[in-house]
């Protein structure tokens, strides 16, 4: 897989994203079910050129959602939590303060 392919998404816009980052210089990105740890650290390397020191994965489980009468289930997706190397940012926005 390429790593544009593994890498879906940044989760950056919640609570808990924002207080990791802060904190402990991690990144949240939602990846594709089939890639393995070594996959999503080349990844991140690639795309981004910075050091990464851990990643932790976890399945999430799809919500149930109203449609008319029924129920329909959304997909389960896997969530990549990323340890950056001490000094290395990711910088999604242009955070400049006016």
């Amino acid at each position: 897989m390429q790593p544009e392919q593994i890498i879906r998404r940044p989760i950056i816009l919640t609570e808990k994203s924002s207080r990791l980052r802060d904190q402990g210089n991690k990144v949240i990105f939602e990846v594709r079910r089939e890639a393995n740890k070594i996959q999503i650290k080349d990844a991140i390397q690639t795309l981004f050129k910075v050091g990464v020191v851990d990643v932790n994965t976890l399945i999430m489980r799809g919500k149930d959602k109203r449609m008319g009468r029924g129920y329909a289930k959304l997909r389960n997706w896997k969530k990549a939590i990323v340890t950056l190397k001490e000094g290395d940012e990711i910088q999604f926005f242009d955070e400049k303060a006016e």
